[in-house]
């Protein structure tokens, strides 16, 4: 004979059934006692539902380092320099000259050049900079979740009327 709600009559063997059924769904918490008394006249069964707590960790995902080197590279520079030149220009000349012979008479005539001179010194080319932004993004997650769904069971001529206050009726299939 079947129960409603497993609380009326006193089939121990559907009792047993129906409790172990209750074990291995597997829920969390606390389960509705199944007391079956023979002249009880009214009773309840609790139901419970599976919801998701979702949580966020912080985790490493790495790192990026910002350094330099120094790169040596050969520079070559064509610099146009001056330089003087003296020209040495002979022109015969057939004269007689009272002039004695003598070494004593001399003519200076300085030179110039110029010289490349090569310095260097550091210039500043380029910043580089680096800094973190939080980008915010939706990630989907899929979870399976479960919850007691009550069923009524009659055997014989039981009527019953089932109170649909806000819910569906648990009958209908």
């Amino acid at each position: 004979m079947g129960n409603i709600f497993n609380l009326f009559g006193d089939d121990n063997s559907q009792n047993t059934n129906n409790q172990d059924s209750q074990n291995n769904s597997g829920t969390q918490g606390n389960q509705a006692s199944s007391n079956t008394q023979a002249n009880q006249t009214n009773g309840s069964l609790e139901l419970h539902k599976e919801e998701l707590d979702i949580t966020k960790n912080t985790v490493d995902a790495g790192e990026v380092v910002l350094s330099k080197e120094v790169v040596e590279e050969q520079k070559s520079v064509d610099v146009p320099v001056m330089h003087e030149e003296v020209v040495i220009k002979r022109t015969p000349v057939n004269e007689r000259s009272n002039a004695s012979i003598s070494s004593e008479e001399t003519i200076h005539i300085p030179v110039s050049q110029e010289q490349v001179q090569v310095n260097k010194y550091t210039v500043t080319t380029e910043e580089v900079s680096a800094s973190k932004r939080q980008v915010e993004e939706t990630q989907q997650v899929q979870e399976t979740l479960r919850h007691e769904t009550a069923n009524v069971n009659t055997t014989g001529s039981v009527d019953f009327v089932s109170d649909t206050s806000g819910f569906e009726d648990i009958n209908k299939s």
